[in-house]
């Protein structure tokens, strides 16, 4: 579908209210999509990025980097984090020219190219089971790993599993976001056609934040029920909504913001809304 050539009216998107779940800061670029295709996007961020309680071990990694042969950078946020303590640090981004670079998905891929640093690999697929499938051989190589604080252990074990030393350091902490209690307001009083869930992250701390105020797991299963339309940004995140008892309605087969965009616009069997 070319979403650049869809108008507004021929959209099916036209109207519909549709809540963003991530970061309130990167945010703009799907609601920006959404706006274009006639959805009214709001923005409820039900996560928030904060930094690690202190920086000292990845400090330390980055500045013994010439003891790796791999970095590894599984977000956006991610890379962020590490070129801001390159800065912090006063290195320049050519310090990492030996390095073989891998990168999950293309937004972290060009967030890291932009920034000056050479991505060598991305895998097919943007979760943990492609890279482990196709990184190759990485038997007695030492890998750097920044990334969120509570991440999926699956990357990490598998490397180590192929023979590789890993040092899988917090970069950065996702927490509870602002957004949680505006979401659930939004959501009883029906005037929310679709939200989307963008992580396992943006799942998680919607059902328990919603958990600590009182709300039951039935209870929040009926907020996200018909006629809302629950939409995942791939996989991994649709079954941390299903293990948490949420009806999936649509998974984006590319696991990226213009994926569940895409996802959302070729979506036509939406059920009617009892707003007046």
């Amino acid at each position: 579908m070319d979403m650049a050539r869809m108008s507004t009216s021929q959209s099916p998107l036209t109207g519909k209210t549709i809540a963003i779940t991530r970061p309130a800061e990167q945010a703009d670029g799907v609601v920006e999509r959404l706006r274009a295709l006639g959805a009214n996007p709001v923005s409820t961020p039900t996560i928030a990025i904060v930094p690690p309680e202190d920086f000292q071990r990845l400090d330390a990694a980055i500045g013994n980097l010439s003891a790796y042969d791999w970095l590894l950078l599984t977000s956006v946020n991610g890379v962020r984090v590490f070129r801001e303590r390159l800065d912090a640090l006063g290195m320049d981004p050519a310090r990492l020219a030996n390095l073989k670079v891998g990168a999950i998905g293309p937004a972290t891929a060009g967030t890291l190219e932009a920034g000056g640093i050479r991505v060598t690999f991305v895998p097919t697929s943007y979760r943990a089971e492609s890279i482990l499938a196709e990184i190759g051989r990485v038997e007695g190589q030492r890998m750097l790993l920044p990334r969120a604080e509570l991440a999926r252990p699956l990357l990490a074990s598998g490397l180590r599993d192929l023979g590789a030393e890993v040092d899988e350091i917090p970069a950065y902490r996702t927490v509870p976001g602002p957004g949680i209690a505006e979401l659930a307001k939004l959501l009883r009083a029906n005037r929310v056609d679709a939200i989307t869930f963008t992580s396992s992250s943006t799942v998680r701390f919607f059902h328990q934040e919603l958990l600590q105020t009182g709300e039951t797991p039935q209870t929040i299963a009926a907020m996200l029920a018909s006629p809302v339309m629950t939409v995942c940004i791939g996989p991994v995140t649709a079954a941390t909504a299903r293990e948490l008892g949420l009806r999936v309605d649509v998974v984006a087969e590319a696991y990226t913001i213009d994926g569940l965009v895409a996802a959302l616009a070729a979506f036509t069997n939406w059920p009617e809304s009892p707003r007046k």
